[in-house]
């Protein structure tokens, strides 16, 4: 990719209307465009980091044996009014629009009740059972607090998954397979050490939930965190009664803010039951299913990677999510021979499974090393008549600001 070909424009001052460092970043760097508060356009950056990390959500849930489907946004009010979340008093952050022809559809900010009428149609036997489907799709929240950048949006990618069975041992197994996952996600994306595992209400969903808490001052969320247990109790939750059922002494606890990257429910009967999604057993009697529900946001966890994976400069993308593995730049000018160089090899790095941004601008070098700092690609490489002078290319890592001095076969060798 040809910088000069990028659809993208890089800023040097914060936007005005925006207080969230990642959603700053983002704009600065040219990865989003602010559309309305709580709603953004991915641009080609931003949407190469979006889709990476919707790649590892997916990797993830595959391996779980979740299978993928694409529900609609549009809703049904009447499936929801069997469980009573259709009303605006039990969930407030409906929005809610009217037919031409009469009649009102809501647009959906989860989907547990519909994912529950679809398996209707699917689930009679204990034969059919266990099912995990799982999908990425827009959410829309009516959210009073739309001033979180991506951390929180009101229109947002959110990936679902549901999980339906035949006994509470069958679901819990499931359950402890779907957390590790969570895990593994977190720290494929860089903010694993830094994102814990919290105790707290299920809100409209069920009496109580799994968070992923990230560490950070940015948080909306307080947590009481026992480093020593590697766990965390919500604020909302945290009572002398639970702490002392789970073992825990309050002096021990550590009070930080952090944010929810995601979050995972035992359901039980709360869906299954009102929508009357039964099985038969294996015994003749009717049951009702179990059920999970297990929630992360791709375009949260990428405003929170950014909230915390910055410096003053940028953001500093992990590998596995960096929209492009190595940034060269060009210093010299675009008929230069250091152009002819860097561009034999760009051609070298993606024969060899790379992807690689080649700033080919005629720009100031210090426009372009800002730049580059902004888009935040783990590799950096320049080469310019001083580098071509001394017979070595100079290699700068974004995260550590090491530079080293490498000849091409070292720099194609230490990506292997």
């Amino acid at each position: 990719m040809l910088q000069s070909n990028l659809f993208t424009k890089t800023r040097r001052e914060d936007p005005k209307d925006e207080v969230a460092k990642n959603a700053k970043l983002l704009i600065r760097g040219g990865f989003i465009n602010k559309e309305m508060a709580g709603v953004y356009s991915f641009l080609p950056l931003g949407l190469r980091v979006l889709n990476k990390i919707t790649g590892i959500i997916r990797e993830e849930m595959n391996a779980v044996g979740g299978q993928e489907i694409s529900m609609t946004a549009l809703q049904n009010l009447d499936v929801w009014k069997k469980t009573g979340r259709a009303d605006d008093e039990v969930v407030d952050v409906w929005f809610k629009t009217n037919l031409k022809e009469g009649g009102e559809l809501g647009l959906g900010f989860t989907h547990e009740e519909p994912i529950t009428n679809m398996l209707l149609s699917h689930i009679s036997s204990y034969r059919d059972l266990p099912i995990s489907v799982f999908q990425f799709q827009t959410k829309f929240r009516n959210e009073t607090r739309a001033k979180s950048g991506l951390i929180r949006g009101r229109e947002f990618l959110m990936k679902d998954l549901y999980s339906f069975h035949g006994s509470l041992e069958e679901h819990n197994s499931f359950y402890d397979q779907a957390k590790q996952a969570y895990l593994n996600i977190f720290r494929r994306t860089g903010i694993g050490d830094q994102t814990y595992i919290t105790f707290a209400s299920g809100g409209s969903f069920s009496a109580s939930s799994d968070e992923f808490q990230t560490l950070s001052e940015a948080g909306e969320d307080i947590i009481y965190l026992s480093r020593e247990k590697n766990i965390a109790i919500n604020k909302e939750v945290c009572t002398d009664e639970l702490l002392a059922k789970m073992g825990i002494n309050r002096e021990s606890l550590e009070e930080v803010k952090s944010i929810e990257v995601g979050n995972i429910f035992h359901l039980g009967t709360k869906f299954s039951g009102p929508l009357a999604l039964n099985f038969i057993d294996q015994a003749g009697e009717i049951k009702p299913v179990i059920m999970g529900s297990y929630g992360l946001g791709p375009s949260r966890l990428m405003g929170t990677i950014a909230e915390v994976l910055s410096d003053d400069k940028g953001i500093i993308w992990p590998k596995e999510v960096a929209p492009f593995d190595v940034h060269i730049i060009v210093i010299g000018g675009e008929d230069s021979e250091a152009m002819t160089e860097a561009t034999k090899l760009a051609s070298k790095l993606e024969a060899s499974g790379l992807e690689v941004l080649l700033d080919d601008r005629d720009r100031p070098a210090g426009e372009k090393f800002a730049d580059a700092d902004l888009y935040g690609i783990p590799t950096r490489v320049v080469i310019s008549p001083k580098t071509l002078e001394e017979g070595a290319i100079e290699v700068k890592d974004r995260k550590t600001g090491e530079v080293k001095k490498l000849s091409e076969e070292e720099l194609l060798e230490s990506f292997k």
